[in-house]
């Protein structure tokens, strides 16, 4: 059945019947947001007294924009992602009204101009989630003519040069390279010539290191980084402080709310930091737990993208998991000291509305996908950006990581 046939059914039988949620995705995500919010509230409650004259301050909020977000997922669960193709323009739209607004309103806050209405919204998640999904539907729609350079990497290049330079110039660094390196996932897995994709790696890393030469925060992670590899005691403040919080963990942690690092020195540990909260109070025992859960939720978003009815759902459903494991990885790999710092923050776990509720619609398209993984449609040849990805089947006995078949 082609696409056209596809879409035409699709439209004609609206409330068709779709097969069930993945079991273990649902249980992942229950778990990450149960766990999120115990140790969001063990982080929390002496910054928020100090900060805002009230222990639940920062655990209520994260509660309402918990609530906002479940109800976004929940309507994007029932959202067919296909009709992302007629949305995602105005929607492209809107995320760079709203980043333009934030250059323009300048709410300083920590030195940088970010937020939107108080510090309430931060419109940079939003971008990499609207980012993600326009060049899924971008890519699904020129996927015959990515080889032509002037119809595959140069769109691409003004497409991510004009989201990651809006939020470069707020500044956000590690928003703007979390976009970058998303683009440049999903030109690959979409079939990209592998001239383009080398010839966008040799940019992006020339652009880095201009960006690192030009911004003096950038420059000074950079050397806070190469001088922690050194000598631990010539790293920055912050992950002095959280290797402090790390030691004190141990192998099972000092127990949840008894970390003594959040409440002495360690800097902002509600969003940051909270990773090094965790590690204190639940110790290796409790870090590897939170990594197992977010390698189960990358490994069935995988399987999700693999059962997917055709080529814009596999694109969708990993660029989507991936990102959320980035965050993830980046975030975690900061504090101990294996990346410059940078301000990503724990997905599920670090309080803050923007990244929150932008997670868990990323969740709710990914179990629309799920809930169609039984509706067949594609060709062949739409099946090409699986290759690329890893064959999570393992047992019939085709190679895990197979060569993208290319017309």
């Amino acid at each position: 059945m082609n696409e056209r046939s596809f879409e035409k059914r699709a439209a004609s039988k609206p409330g068709r019947p779709l097969n069930g949620m993945d079991a273990p995705f649902l249980m992942t995500i229950i778990t990450l947001i149960v766990f999120g919010l115990i140790m969001m509230y063990s982080a929390s409650w002496d910054y928020s007294r100090t900060q805002y004259h009230s222990p639940t301050y920062m655990f209520q909020r994260q509660l309402m924009w918990l609530g906002i977000g479940l109800v976004i997922a929940f309507l994007f669960s029932r959202f067919d992602y296909h009709h992302w193709r007629k949305l995602i323009v105005p929607a492209m739209g809107l995320t760079v009204l709203l980043l333009v607004s934030v250059l323009l309103l300048q709410e300083i806050r920590f030195g940088a101009a970010r937020t939107l209405y108080q510090g309430s919204y931060q419109p940079s998640e939003l971008a990499k989630l609207v980012t993600i999904l326009y060049l899924s539907v971008w890519l699904y729609a020129k996927r015959e003519l990515l080889h032509d350079i002037s119809l595959g990497l140069v769109p691409l290049g003004v497409i991510l040069g004009l989201i990651g330079g809006l939020i470069y110039l707020q500044p956000d660094l590690s928003a703007a390279a979390t976009v970058f390196i998303m683009g440049g996932l999903l030109f690959f897995l979409a079939g990209g010539d592998l001239k383009q994709i080398f010839v966008l790696m040799v940019v992006a890393l020339v652009a880095g290191w201009l960006v690192v030469q030009i911004s003096p925060t950038g420059h000074q992670r950079v050397i806070d980084f190469f001088s922690g590899l050194k000598n631990l005691t010539l790293a920055s403040y912050h992950v002095q402080r959280s290797f402090e919080a790390i030691v004190n963990g141990g192998w099972f942690g000092v127990s949840i709310g008894r970390g003594q690092v959040k409440l002495t020195s360690l800097p902002v540990p509600p969003t940051d930091s909270i990773f090094a909260v965790i590690v204190e109070e639940l110790g290796f025992v409790g870090a590897v737990f939170l990594i197992g859960l977010y390698s189960m939720l990358i490994w069935r978003g995988l399987v999700i993208a693999r059962r997917a009815p055709d080529m814009l759902g596999t694109l969708l459903a990993t660029g989507l998991v991936i990102w959320i494991g980035l965050e993830a990885s980046i975030n975690m790999a900061v504090m101990v000291g294996l990346l410059p710092f940078a301000g990503n923050t724990l997905p599920f776990i670090s309080a803050g509305g923007s990244n929150l509720v932008s997670s868990l619609a990323a969740l709710g398209i990914l179990a629309n996908i799920s809930r169609q993984q039984g509706e067949t449609s594609t060709t062949e040849e739409e099946w090409r950006i699986y290759s690329a990805v890893i064959d999570l089947r393992g047992r019939n006995r085709r190679r895990r990581i197979s060569r993208p078949r290319r017309s």
